[in-house]
């Protein structure tokens, strides 16, 4: 009924052939072909009325533009008292509009006749059958999996479900980590940031999920922080070295002593004292200011956790 409904139509397809492994889905290499036929009708009549054809869009977004505009054209046609004529018309993609091609007024232009050489099939049920066995989980019910079996949100797994490539990436970084919302919001950044900027597929991209996972891992253990895992990301783009390997390297693990991180408490304190003085007027805000300066001292190694618990004890003996 709309141009957007025929967009939507068009991507779903896609991402079935695609999923299925049947075809690639580029429009603009010629792998998929779309042409698009209108027909437009007055309020309250039950027929359509007549249709025109409109080739040469080599995208989805160019179909829809070009319905859009075919939609416009007819409706103008018939305000002002014309005929729609059946022909073939072409999109200008640069000039946003639509050329006829040729005109089909009636349906013996189009020249149809059978074809003798074509044999009837006959699908049986056992063909059917095994067809429907031998097919992957498609997107909708793969999406429905991740939400109820990882607890994703509704958003998440359908952006991790939108090709297969993307959702086998997903799930093998799971085979490394069970984080999963971690593990969405990784690829859902920094993953899909890189691959739309550099403009490579999942496949190209650089760093393994298995590698992925051992840096949420990482994480999660509290031998890096977030802010550090950030850091190492991109030299694991470069360099494709395991995480582990990269922290031990540069000397990147967290600092979870207590002891150290008192240490570092106590002369960030005694170097701020009108920050301290804030703090004791009700300004709670000046904490995020010390935590920034010994997260500073510390290059980022100190876990933030015990960094904010110490922090307030030792401002609370100050009241």
């Amino acid at each position: 009924r709309t141009a957007k409904e025929a967009y939507l139509y068009l991507t779903k397809l896609k991402q079935i052939v695609t999923y299925l492994g049947i075809c690639d889905g580029n429009m603009e290499e010629g792998s998929l072909r779309c042409d698009a036929n209108i027909s437009i009708r007055l309020k309250g009549e039950e027929r359509l009325g007549t249709k025109t054809e409109v080739k040469n869009m080599n995208s989805f977004r160019n179909v829809e533009k070009a319905i859009e505009f075919e939609i416009e054209r007819q409706i103008d046609i018939l305000g002002n008292g014309g005929k729609i004529i059946q022909q073939t018309l072409l999109w200008n993609a640069d000039l946003n509009e639509i050329k006829p091609m040729r005109s089909k007024e009636e349906a013996h232009d189009y020249r149809y006749f059978p074809d003798p050489d074509l044999m009837p099939i006959v699908v049986h049920a056992d063909w059917k059958n095994e067809i429907a066995l031998s097919m992957p989980e498609l997107p909708e019910r793969r999406r429905d999996r991740f939400i109820s079996q990882f607890s994703l949100p509704r958003y998440d797994a359908e952006i991790l479900t939108s090709s297969r490539e993307l959702a086998d990436y997903y799930e093998n970084i799971l085979k490394e980590t069970n984080d999963y919302k971690s593990a969405s919001n990784w690829v859902m950044t920094e993953v899909l940031k890189v691959i739309n900027d550099e403009k490579i597929s999942i496949k190209e991209f650089p760093v393994s999920p298995e590698k992925l996972g051992s840096l949420i891992n990482l994480i999660n253990e509290n031998i890096i922080s977030g802010k550090i895992a950030k850091e190492i990301f991109p030299e694991m783009l470069t360099t494709k070295k395991d995480p582990l390997e990269i922290v031990k390297e540069k000397n990147l693990v967290q600092i979870t002593d207590t002891s150290e991180i008192e240490n570092v408490i106590n002369r960030i304190l005694s170097s701020n004292p009108k920050q301290i003085a804030e703090f004791l007027s009700g300004k709670d805000k000046v904490i995020g200011f010390f935590v920034g300066q010994i997260m500073k001292e510390t290059k980022g190694k100190a876990n933030p956790q015990i960094v904010n618990e110490l922090l307030k004890k030792k401002l609370e003996t100050f009241r």
